[in-house]
């Protein structure tokens, strides 16, 4: 059985051999994701090089995501390298303290705009939530806190206030040099940290474009104020990243997961691609098996609709990078079985905007109620068959195409298989029959099998695809 939902694993210092990237596409990945929080633009390209050269090796494309690092609201360094903060004690974040000589007392912050974005009263939330700050009062750039919830705390730790409301710019100008580089690489995705609005989307969009880069564009949801924009951010990106981490301390963790539901059915409703990310498989960074509390969370995106899950320092950094990606690909097999993740009523109610996804969405009606055992979506741009990948169902969708770009791009869809596949002749029926073929040598279908077939004029036109038709293998007539 196929696997339907998609794994993006991170690349990192435990995931940059050519042995290790060999035994993590032999366990399922996807989708590798740069993180450029960290690494030189020549080791981003050549990690790239490296996998696809691997990608080439085992015969399937893999895609590639260049995550940016958006701003970076942190302390500064301790002269100490840590400090342990007591429970009632004073403590203060001052923008004008040296960057390296932070005390118990006190520290510095990367960004000096802090002072003009709190006030007395508001919760600061440092190191991911372990240590908590309530504002005392804000006096020419030091911010004079209580701490609530003490521990230890290190250097180069996050900050987030709770509720929100940070002013930090989502592209910074570090971002605005990544995303230079992320086109270099042709990327295939951009994902963009902290957007507050779509205003940031189609900046990022505009900034890749004007580099020559065309990837899509992946909105991190991981400020309280983008859960508050949600629809225009998610009309306005390609796919859409549920970021548990800082989503979780700005809007507590108590809501995440009636909000990752949310997020998920709204991304698929309006026709975009999700993923659900942040800790998914966190003990497999010193563990060579998952909890069961993981198994559950990866299970519950699945049945949710997710079209992938994620893997972060799990597969940069852990010691098991190849065993996180098969613990993640059995509990996603498993997690498909279940009729849950097959039901779907997505626009039965509403009218199509364009033809090609008119035909997507009869397509998989069809397929589903005359029991079709593959679709075979004749693509250039992959937008058929991303359509098509928004109806829950366990029916196969081949994206067949020429384009290596459109065969990386799927490799995020739900349900989808990228395809190399070049259509020889104008005449629709010798196509048909090529596009069969084409499965059957797959091992996708065999004679008696009904298969959906879907192409435009074949003249390669971007959103072209006007039709649809049925054939079923074995009976079909050899072109003239």
């Amino acid at each position: 059985m196929l696997r339907r939902t998609k794994i993006v694993a991170t690349l990192g210092p435990a995931s940059e051999s050519k042995e290790v990237i060999d035994q993590m596409i032999e366990a399922g990945v996807d989708v590798v994701r740069l993180n450029f929080s960290h690494g030189s633009p020549e080791e981003h390209a050549r990690r790239v090089e490296l996998v696809r050269d691997r990608a080439r090796a085992h015969g399937r494309p893999v895609g590639v995501l260049a995550d940016m690092q958006g701003p970076k609201i942190r302390i500064d360094r301790f002269k100490e390298g840590k400090v342990h903060l007591n429970d009632g004690e004073k403590f203060t974040l001052d923008v004008n303290c040296d960057p390296s000589i932070g005390t118990r007392e006190r520290v510095g912050v990367t960004y000096k705009e802090l002072p003009n974005d709190v006030s007395r009263g508001d919760t600061l939330l440092l190191d991911d939530g372990r240590i908590v700050l309530w504002v005392d009062e804000v006096v020419e750039g030091q911010i004079r806190c209580q701490v609530v919830s003490g521990g230890i705390l290190s250097n180069n730790k996050g900050i987030n206030r709770q509720g929100g409301g940070l002013s930090a710019s989502a592209i910074t100008d570090k971002d605005r040099e990544d995303i230079k580089t992320a086109a270099a690489i042709k990327a295939d995705y951009v994902a963009i940290s902290f957007p507050r609005s779509a205003g940031d989307i189609h900046r990022a969009r505009g900034l890749l474009r004007a580099a020559g880069g065309h990837g899509d564009i992946v909105a991190k949801i991981e400020r309280a104020e983008a859960v508050e924009e949600l629809e225009e951010i998610i009309a306005a990106t390609d796919v859409v990243m549920i970021a548990r981490g800082d989503l979780g301390v700005e809007i507590g963790d108590a809501e995440l997961p009636a909000v990752q539901k949310h997020i998920i059915k709204l991304a698929r409703a309006m026709n975009r691609v999700v993923i659900t990310a942040t800790q998914m498989m966190e003990s497999m960074i010193e563990s060579p098996i998952p909890t069961r509390a993981e198994v559950f969370d990866v299970a519950n995106a699945v049945l949710d609709g997710t079209d992938a899950v994620m893997l972060s320092a799990e597969t940069a950094a852990g010691k098991y990078p190849a065993k996180a990606v098969a613990a993640m690909d059995r509990v996603c097999r498993q997690a498909e079985k279940q009729p849950l993740s097959l039901v779907s009523d997505h626009r039965l109610n509403t009218r199509f905007g364009r033809v090609d996804e008119a035909i997507a969405m009869a397509s998989m009606y069809t397929a589903n109620h005359l029991g079709a055992k593959a679709i075979a979506a004749l693509t250039e741009s992959g937008a058929t068959p991303q359509w098509m990948s928004r109806i829950s169902s366990g029916i196969p969708i081949y994206a067949l195409t020429p384009h290596v770009e459109t065969r990386r791009k799927v490799t995020l869809y739900r349900g989808v298989y990228p395809v190399n596949f070049k259509v020889h002749t104008t005449d629709h029926a010798a196509a048909n029959k090529d596009a069969v073929d084409e499965l059957v040598r797959r091992g996708a279908v065999r004679d008696g099998d009904y298969v959906i077939i879907t192409k435009g004029d074949l003249a390669g036109v971007h959103g072209g695809t006007n039709a649809m038709k049925i054939v079923c293998v074995g009976d079909m007539l050899k072109p003239k």
